[in-house]
């Protein structure tokens, strides 16, 4: 496996573990807010 690939495994780990760590903590609306505020951000900068 490259580099790259593990990579992405990785970081889609993080992100199912990230939105499983909200619900527990019932912090939903905030990482929803957050996630669309960075995709808005991110099309700015490009």
């Amino acid at each position: 496996m490259s580099i790259g690939k593990v990579r992405k495994v990785l970081y889609f780990i993080s992100k199912v573990l990230g939105d499983i760590n909200a619900v527990k903590r019932g912090k939903v609306k905030q990482r929803i807010y957050n996630k669309a505020i960075g995709k808005v951000t991110s099309k700015l900068f490009k």
